[in-house]
């Protein structure tokens, strides 16, 4: 998968991203990701991105400019172009594991008050966000979804099942795990996940998930 940035702060990424199962994916050839800085795409020695808001009011916008000539200079024909803000909708794990389908993303970070509208009339296929709250920009939330979606690629994980019984995988949050010792302090590992019956395990956990979900999260069994 090929996954482009475009944000007003590379530097953000450099941590994250040169870590753990993403710097494997980007090493092994199963993540293309480049940086890329939105100043680049400005023509005016101050390399100017945003500007006051037509009608008053307070903070600043995006420029379309600057947008419209990175986002046209980056994409490709399978690209998909996808805006990070708060006013998209809630990105969840059905949405990566959609867009594990893709094979180019464009992810363009926001800031200051946000997108002039044009650029998501004209730019845009999808808008995300990754919770109801607000954020100093963009960079946050595309690390968020680069995470997410790269660990679902093919051999990224090393086992592919890995990926298929976490938490949000069945709409379900993850069941309880246990690993040696079978006793720690006086908390025993329960029985049945000692007995070898994979039956009865399966239907444990099964259990577990569903008891669990309904009193952390039961808005996710509406």
């Amino acid at each position: 998968m090929k996954i482009d940035v475009l944000t007003l702060f590379p530097a953000m990424f450099a941590g994250p991203l040169d870590e753990s199962i993403i710097m494997r994916a980007r090493k092994n050839g199963l993540l293309d990701l480049k940086i890329h800085q939105l100043r680049d795409w400005t023509h005016d020695r101050h390399k100017t991105v945003d500007d006051k808001p037509f009608g008053g009011g307070p903070g600043m916008l995006m420029k379309c400019e600057p947008l419209f000539e990175a986002v046209e200079s980056l994409k490709r024909a399978e690209t998909k172009v996808i805006l990070l803000s708060p006013s998209g909708r809630k990105f969840d794990q059905s949405i990566a594991r959609e867009l594990a389908q893709e094979k180019d993303l464009l992810l363009v970070t926001g800031h200051y008050e946000g997108f002039d509208e044009r650029v998501r009339e004209a730019l845009a296929d999808d808008e995300l966000s990754i919770g109801d709250y607000v954020l100093t920009n963009g960079a946050l939330p595309a690390m968020v979804v680069i995470d997410a979606v790269t660990r679902l690629l093919p051999g990224v994980l090393g086992d592919d099942d890995s990926s298929r019984d976490e938490s949000f995988s069945h709409g379900l949050l993850e069941y309880p795990q246990y690993t040696r010792p079978a006793e720690f302090r006086g908390i025993k590992v329960p029985e049945v996940l000692l007995n070898g019956n994979h039956a009865e395990i399966e239907k444990w956990r099964r259990e577990q998930a569903e008891s669990r979900t309904k009193k952390q999260r039961p808005d996710l069994l509406k």
